[in-house]
């Protein structure tokens, strides 16, 4: 029998989402009783999101697909700044323009997960540059930071890790945490927010914005917390050995993107079905059941689907199937062009493998030949100093290049 009354936090348990709540009881009774509104930060220091985000923007899904209203905040403003929670170092200032890109591109993706206003739904994209941009500092300070106590702040383990380093925590780094505080006030004035929710390295932040709320407002907040998510082998969500799988297709293509879920390790398919997906979980158990590598192409043509389309996901199962089972060269894999002039004069094998996104560098090229890793056109290439000519194109004019079993891309003269 589940511990929560409310649909809300019964899906989120059921499927595995749930980390820490700052009161389990009063939030449950709050979401049984009538519709909640609660968000979930993003700052914006890259043009997409990548897979280490999507716990958070299903847990933003499920809140409105349960009746209440989702928030996604874009952190126009404390993105000036950089969140540095858990971070070694300082993240690099962003502009003004360039936040105002990344905000862009993170935008485009939110509408498949989320039904906004504009839309018929009740989802809210707000930005908080919109009141922290405005600030009169010493207003802020007397108002705001009169209620925020440095040994308290110190004691976090965000911030305590920096220290015991012995690494450099700028005072611009340490007033994010009052800034995101401040946030959660500024949106339950707005719109009457009254959670937030977060990866658990959020925590603290999230604390502290609770106690903020009662201390200005006089009112309950709540907090919610997502498990930082690692695969079964220990590895972070989000990177893989090519770099971070993103959300945005002009940063990964569809079909890689399809890939990465194909590798899921065998004792993840199921946990990230409830995760990722919006299977129900008696079809997510049948499946689970089954064939391992069909649960894999499923697992991988459902995420897919909710970050890029039905139609999208669809063509990447269809070009993986006629890759891998039928050994013929689909013309949708990721390609990259080279003018007709440099395949003539000869492309070598290293450059060819970089440019194709198969290796980061040439380094890493030459690595992945010396491991018998590397083939052109199905052929195991052992020579690393091979160059690549208008000879080797296929009938179908390109050539074929991989890197073990799962890796492929074609070069394309035009």
């Amino acid at each position: 029998m589940t511990k929560f009354k409310s649909d809300f936090l019964r899906t989120l348990d059921e499927r595995g989402y749930i980390a820490q709540i700052s009161d389990p009881e009063g939030l449950d009774k709050l979401a049984s009783e009538g519709q909640i509104t609660a968000y979930i930060g993003y700052d914006p220091t890259a043009a997409s999101l990548h897979v280490g985000h999507l716990t958070q923007i299903m847990m933003l899904h499920w809140l409105q697909a349960t009746g209440h209203r989702a928030i996604a905040l874009m952190g126009g403003g404390t993105g000036m700044i950089g969140d540095p929670s858990f971070k070694d170092e300082a993240r690099k200032l962003l502009g003004v323009e360039g936040i105002k890109t990344n905000i862009e591109g993170i935008k485009a993706k939110f509408g498949n997960f989320l039904s906004f206003e504009e839309a018929g739904g009740n989802a809210i994209m707000a930005n908080n540059a919109d009141w922290l941009l405005g600030l009169n500092y010493v207003e802020f300070l007397r108002d705001v930071g009169q209620h925020f106590s440095v040994n308290r702040m110190l004691s976090f383990d965000s911030v305590k890790l920096r220290i015991d380093r012995e690494q450099s925590l700028s005072f611009l780094e340490f007033n994010y945490m009052i800034l995101q505080a401040f946030d959660f006030v500024e949106l339950n004035k707005r719109y009457g927010c009254v959670l937030q929710m977060g990866g658990s390295d959020q925590w603290g932040n999230i604390v502290n914005g609770i106690d903020l709320g009662h201390r200005m407002l006089g009112k309950q907040f709540y907090g919610l917390t997502s498990q930082l998510l690692t695969t079964a082998s220990g590895q972070k969500m989000g990177k893989s050995l090519g770099g971070a799988i993103w959300l945005n297709s002009e940063m990964l293509s569809v079909y890689d993107f399809w890939q990465y879920w194909r590798n899921t390790e065998d004792a993840d398919v199921e946990r990230f079905m409830k995760l990722f997906t919006t299977l129900p979980l008696d079809e997510i158990a049948r499946v689970a059941a089954g064939d391992i590598n069909e649960a894999k192409k499923r697992l991988a043509t459902e995420v897919t689907a909710m970050v890029h389309g039905r139609s999208a996901a669809d063509e990447a199962a269809a070009t993986a199937r006629a890759t891998f089972e039928t050994g013929a060269i689909d013309l949708s894999l990721p390609t990259a062009e080279v003018t007709h002039a440099e395949l003539n004069s000869g492309i070598g094998i290293l450059a060819a493998l970089v440019t194709a996104g198969l290796a980061a560098s040439n380094g890493e090229a030459r690595r992945h030949i010396q491991s018998g890793a590397v083939r052109v056109n199905d052929a195991t290439i052992e020579d690393d100093k091979l160059s690549l000519a208008e000879n080797a194109l296929l009938p179908e004019g390109v050539i074929k290049l991989s890197v073990g079993k799962k890796r492929h891309a074609l070069i394309k003269p035009v």
